[in-house]
């Protein structure tokens, strides 16, 4: 069933198509929003309220075979308001004082040393990931959390395959530059 028949589905009062748009569309958004704000438990719960705002938005979509991309806008806005929100309510590092240590609880859970060295080599991985420009961390994000082909990741971002081909490989190239610097 397409998303456009699930969406009139949704709107007749049928929560099991909506269910269903969110089964569909749930992993797509949360990567959006991690690629985003670049913070996964932070991606999450944008995820969910863009979800939720979907929900209660359904009736003013006006084309119901664009529902993805539509989705993605409201993402993108959610994302965009967490943004300038923390913007406004970041905390200096002088409060912070000098014992603090963010990353502590990692180190006291008994674990082995190659399970921390794992740990280490993927927290850098995905801070590389977090670092890139944000088209090119856009397109891995969706297209590694979820195993898309190019032409969804070109009609959900709104780009030619060609594009979406280009960025991938520009971000391939500048993590393997950035990752092999490192071991250097």
């Amino acid at each position: 069933m397409s998303d456009a028949e699930l969406v009139r589905r949704a709107l007749a009062g049928r929560a099991e198509a909506y269910e269903e748009l969110v089964r569909r569309w749930a992993g797509r958004v949360t990567a959006l929003c991690h690629a985003k704000v670049r913070r996964a438990h932070v991606a999450d719960d944008l995820a969910q309220e863009t979800l939720l705002r979907g929900f209660r938005a359904l009736a003013a979509l006006t084309d119901a075979e664009r529902f993805g991309p539509w989705l993605c806008g409201i993402a993108l806005r959610v994302c965009l308001d967490w943004l300038k929100a923390k913007k406004n309510a970041q905390v200096p590092f002088s409060v912070l004082g000098t014992n603090y240590d963010p990353d502590d609880h990692l180190y006291h859970t008994g674990s082995s040393t190659d399970d921390v060295d794992r740990d280490d080599e993927r927290r850098h991985l995905l801070a590389e990931v977090e670092a890139l420009p944000e088209e090119c961390r856009k397109v891995v994000m969706l297209y590694y959390y979820q195993d898309l082909t190019y032409r969804e990741l070109a009609r959900i971002l709104g780009v030619s395959p060609a594009t979406v081909n280009a960025r991938l490989t520009r971000a391939r190239a500048l993590l393997r530059e950035r990752l092999s610097d490192c071991r250097r």
